[in-house]
């Protein structure tokens, strides 16, 4: 009785205490929002500067029309071109540019690429043939058709001779000079060549200044032509609505969890059990394939404390919070393939309610119908249990040492059906990974339509934060194209471009407190992250990215800037690299046709408003003095109460 008598006190009398240590990090995060009486379930639109536009890149305006005399592509001309590209979304978006360049350089006729992603796949629908599984026909050949001749297919006198040559491009290293002096001779004398494209690019990345057309012109094909077919447009329209329909802003986060991409970079320790082991087989196989000439075994802490590895959804988390972002902030997760399930997504869930990604913003029977009429596919035959002698299978074990697998059953039981499905399954059963099923293969081209979604909804974000920018080859991917889309259409909008290995360093001080980092930590990581998303960080993009992919990065080529006084240091208007290639500041003046469907635009807008105001009488203190045209562009582009968190503060 006295023992019962002393349990039932304690549980009375600290109740309080055992609910903090329940729920530890919810408590501590929800301190961060505690400021004043302000509470934590108010809307996420709550402080204006960690959305508000970014003051110094207002003045960048998108414009890749061509800056001198631009013949039209003349007919007849040298034969045609066509490929074949291997890759995924980020690698064919890439390599479509480049292949535009090429036909324009070697002012010949190009036929819309094969797409081995879409044609490899088996079971897919038969109504797609491969370039319209995912782009517009129609807009990509009328948008083009003053750079480049494109035809939808080869001409049949060329297919039925097959005496075109096939050329394996090297990725993204080969210099026009390459083609005109390799290419062009065997184009001219076949009439047709074809090229065999992976890596994601054919073209090198960074051209000299008298071929800064050929920039240009990879740009109006990524940004213009390149548009998305029209039921993907529709059902992304659906998700951005339905994203916003509270009325808020929104973040976009790609998480760039991706087997093939943590199996090269080392990255496989960031996780546990199965999943390292099956980082680690991908990695022994790309080593055996030549992709790397590292060792299988590496520290991936090391790694990751060298900015190799990508950001966990929770140090995510907790990085966002510092920033200001609260609990109620509605978030839109990207990425095609999420390594480790949603289980890796809980530290995240734990600090922000409001997760959104495709499934949710989207039915099973909406997403059905984009990929179009399918046959179904038999079930798979039911596994047959191998018949393996138990003493040995035991004896091999024990020569194998400790490995982070699963321990087989006992010697008397064999292995039930259930413990091997899943497609982690082989895992246990053995070192050889199986061979894709038609399941798979269909849905490497599903994930070409789940990308495109993703895509859509990024460049429309209110701000963006990639966790990892290098994909399965160490070449900018998914999210590095889309901080150059967000760079091209809208510059001034919070594209966070963080620099891991700082990060890692920071993370690192404060692991074993992460919920509970100090003020002066956050404040620190606030300041650093704030200045990645101005001037900083396009500098350091262009230094770091841009050599490896153009379009992640595509100033000051395709971009202007209106003739208006930056707020800018001015130190910071003509930065050099130590090559002597300009990194920021070498913008062009905008034409005036800019400037004034800004004023236009933004005059249409005064007239919206003046339609829900009631006409007032003429003042008596005396009318305003009108403002110059100058005056109303610089108001539009810098309105009042914008200053706040601004990069150069």
């Amino acid at each position: 009785m006295l023992s019962l008598t002393v349990h039932l006190l304690l549980a009375r009398y600290s109740a309080t205490k055992q609910v903090v240590v329940k729920s530890r990090a919810h408590t501590i995060i929800s301190r961060w929002d505690t400021r004043g009486s302000e509470r934590d379930d108010t809307p996420a639109m709550l402080t204006p500067n960690i959305w508000s536009a970014v003051r110094s890149l207002k003045s960048l305006r998108p414009h890749a029309a061509p800056r001198i005399s631009y013949p039209l592509p003349s007919i007849p001309n040298n034969g045609y071109l066509f490929s074949e590209i291997v890759g995924e979304f980020h690698e064919i978006r890439s390599s479509i540019c480049d292949l535009v360049a090429i036909a324009r350089l070697l002012n010949a006729t190009l036929v819309l690429p094969v797409l081995r992603e879409v044609t490899d796949a088996k079971g897919i629908s038969s109504k797609f043939e491969g370039f319209n599984y995912i782009y517009n026909e129609k807009h990509f050949i009328s948008s083009l058709a003053d750079d480049v001749h494109i035809v939808k297919k080869l001409p049949n006198r060329f297919i039925l001779e097959e005496n075109h040559p096939l050329m394996k491009i090297p990725s993204d290293s080969a210099t026009p000079e390459f083609y005109l002096l390799h290419v062009l001779p065997k184009l001219k004398k076949k009439g047709a060549i074809g090229l065999l494209v992976s890596g994601g690019g054919c073209l090198q990345n960074l051209l000299t200044a008298e071929l800064a057309e050929y920039q240009r012109l990879r740009c109006r094909v990524a940004f213009h032509a390149l548009r998305f077919r029209r039921e993907i447009q529709d059902l992304a329209s659906k998700m951005l609505q339905r994203l916003q329909r509270t009325g808020f802003p929104y973040l976009a986060i790609h998480v760039g969890l991706e087997r093939d991409s943590l199996a090269y970079h080392g990255c496989a320790e960031l996780f546990q059990d199965v999943h390292t082991e099956l980082i680690q087989n991908k990695r022994s196989l790309m080593r055996k394939g030549g992709v790397l000439t590292g060792q299988v075994n590496v520290d991936s802490e090391q790694q990751w404390l060298n900015g190799l590895c990508p950001l966990m959804p929770e140090d995510v988390g907790v990085l966002l919070r510092a920033l200001g972002y609260k609990r109620s902030t509605r978030i839109f997760i990207s990425g095609a393939e999420l390594f480790g399930g949603q289980r890796i997504l809980l530290g995240l869930r734990s600090v922000f309610q409001n997760l959104e990604d495709r499934t949710t913003l989207s039915t099973e029977e909406e997403r059905s119908d984009l990929y179009g009429p399918e046959e179904e596919i038999p079930p798979p035959p039911p596994y047959a249990i191998p018949i393996i002698d138990e003493k040995e299978r035991l004896a091999a074990w024990s020569k194998a040492g400790p490995r982070p697998r699963p321990l087989p059953p006992p010697a008397g039981r064999p292995k039930l059906p259930h413990e091997l499905d899943g497609w982690w399954g082989w895992v246990g059963e053995s070192d050889t990974e199986p061979e894709p099923t038609i399941v798979d293969t269909r849905e490497r081209g599903h994930k070409l339509i789940w990308q495109a979604l993703d895509y859509i909804l990024c460049v429309e974000a209110n701000a963006f934060f990639p966790s990892f920018d290098e994909d399965k080859s160490g070449h900018p991917n998914f999210a590095s194209l889309v901080m150059g889309h967000r760079a091209y259409t809208s510059a001034y909008r919070r594209t966070y471009r963080p620099n891991r290995r700082k990060i890692a360093s920071f993370l690192l001080n404060v692991r074993e407190h992460l919920y509970e980092p100090g003020r002066a930590w956050m404040a620190a990581v606030r300041n650093m992250l704030v200045k990645s998303i101005g001037e900083d960080g396009l500098i350091e993009a262009s230094n770091n990215t841009k050599p490896r992919s153009f379009l992640s990065h595509p100033l000051p080529e395709c971009l202007c800037q209106l003739g208006i006084e930056r707020t800018l240091n001015k130190s910071l208007l003509h930065i050099q690299g130590p090559d002597g290639r300009v990194l920021f500041g070498d913008e062009e003046m905008c034409p005036e046709w800019i400037k004034d469907e800004l004023l236009q635009s933004n005059n249409d807008k005064l007239d919206e408003e003046a339609d829900y105001t009631e006409v007032s009488g003429p003042s008596s203190v005396g009318e305003e003095p009108l403002q110059s045209a100058a005056e109303k562009l610089e108001d539009t582009l810098f309105p009042e109460g914008d200053e706040d968190n601004d990069p150069n503060d």
